[in-house]
């Protein structure tokens, strides 16, 4: 007879000179009902589960029965059980446990226990691995008898749910995600199965978990160590603040060449088309997708972890981002656009003048990628990030620059003329300028906590 029934039992029959002996284990509570305990002994043994839950031991009872009739009965509660005694066992939690846990809490990550262990058991475990109001406990039986509004409410507010079957799993699953929230659930149980099953995500223990809670779940721990959720989490923070640099950076380095290709031709300037296509095809195939590629190798950023999750509606940019960014790209352009006037009112020539824009551009693309390795920590903090495409960039750069400006076959298929050493100079400290007001911009107006 199969686990079943609220609170669970199983029943297995062995044969043994023509007689039926079947052997019940499940819920200590289930036990006594069927084997028609007095009520003094059942008073008796309750105290004692109680007493052994309450310092953390996992209890359940123990059953048997002889059946002479040749026809087993359809329901497992109908043999005459006879009650044979509880067992308990320990089943401590693992040591990293609660530094896992202390690593969700400070990762702004909820964390509930929800268990079919009796409540004293599950209010000392979860004690002992640090969950926070640890001492309210809801059973499953108060969680199916909830209306919806005070259900929502509850496990809002509670993180330890006890005697918990798989219709009050599934119930309490459902109802956090009806708040709102991403619902992470581990399982290994058939009893998981459902809620598993619904859960935004749900994890199933590759070595202990049953084959139901791993077909159940979209993810496998295959170690069963809750520890690789944490890396896994801050892979994905990762990834995710990763991709905003890039993006970010794109956004702001593709205003300045926008705006220096066309404000010319809107105002009428003398030479309105400063770049031709290879100028454009250099810094959107060239340095763009070679800056941007830097980002996809940057570190995990130290504070990534203490970091609340961001809301499950949001963009993925925050308003005051993306204003940032595009106050990066017009900075980056006013300064070129200035230059750019400067030398064209004062004689120079339309290639000096493309010269001493295009080098501002590159030498801003460079600092941008620099600059934006981090929205929070100035400079002298993500130089000590370790990305193997650091160097790569600047000698790749430094590479362009000097071939530009040395070697007369590139500088005249991009059709460029010579600068003096302080023209390049004006060029490299407008570009400074232009790009590293936002360090300043960390140092003064962020809180100083998150520099």
């Amino acid at each position: 007879y199969p686990l079943q029934g609220q609170p669970p039992m199983m029943t297995h029959v062995y044969e043994l000179d023509n007689i039926n002996i079947a052997a019940a284990k499940g819920a200590a509570e289930r036990i006594i009902h069927i084997c028609n305990v007095g009520d003094n002994d059942k008073t008796k043994i309750t105290q004692h589960i109680k007493s052994l839950a309450s310092k953390g031991y996992r209890v359940i009872g123990v059953a048997s029965a002889l059946h002479t009739e040749s026809q087993l009965p359809a329901m497992q509660d109908d043999f005459n059980w006879k009650f044979q005694g509880i067992l308990a066992f320990y089943d401590p939690p693992k040591k990293n446990i609660p530094g896992v846990l202390k690593k969700f809490y400070d990762a702004k990550i909820d964390v509930k226990m929800i268990t079919g262990d009796y409540a004293e058991t599950a209010v000392n475990i979860a004690g002992q691995v640090g969950i926070f109001n640890h001492l309210k406990c809801i059973t499953g039986e108060q969680v199916m008898s909830m209306k919806e509004d005070e259900l929502l409410r509850v496990v809002k507010n509670s993180n330890v749910f006890a005697r918990m079957f798989p219709d009050a799993k599934l119930k309490v699953i459902d109802a956090l995600k009806a708040n709102g929230e991403i619902v992470a659930m581990t399982g290994d149980g058939v009893n998981d199965g459902p809620a598993l099953k619904s859960a935004s995500i749900g994890i199933a223990m590759g070595q202990k978990g049953t084959e139901i809670a791993r077909q159940a779940a979209d993810l496998i721990l295959t170690d069963d160590n809750l520890e690789r959720m944490v890396t896994a989490i801050s892979e994905g923070r990762k990834i995710f603040h990763n991709l905003k640099k890039a993006v970010r950076y794109i956004i702001s380095i593709h205003i300045p060449i926008i705006l220096t290709a066309s404000l010319p031709v809107i105002f009428g300037w003398i030479y309105p088309n400063i770049f031709t296509p290879i100028h454009i095809i250099f810094l959107e195939l060239i340095m763009g997708p070679t800056c941007s590629i830097f980002f996809e190798k940057e570190p995990v950023e130290e504070n990534i972890m203490l970091q609340a999750p961001r809301e499950r509606n949001g963009g993925i940019f925050t308003r005051g981002e993306t204003l940032i960014s595009v106050v990066q790209g017009i900075i980056i352009a006013a300064g070129a656009m200035i230059l750019y006037y400067y030398f064209m009112k004062n004689g120079a020539s339309l290639e000096e003048t493309r010269t001493i824009v295009f080098t501002t551009l590159i030498l801003s693309n460079v600092f941008l990628t620099f600059a934006n390795r981090s929205f929070t920590k100035t400079i002298y903090y993500t130089s000590r990030y370790k990305n193997s495409l650091a160097p790569v960039i600047l000698i790749i750069s430094a590479f362009f620059l000097v071939s530009l400006h040395f070697i007369p076959f590139v500088r005249n298929l991009f059709q460029l003329a010579t600068i003096t050493q302080g023209q390049f100079w004006l060029c490299f400290g407008v570009s400074l300028a232009c790009v590293m007001w936002f360090e300043m911009y960390k140092i003064v107006l962020l809180k100083p906590a998150t520099r």
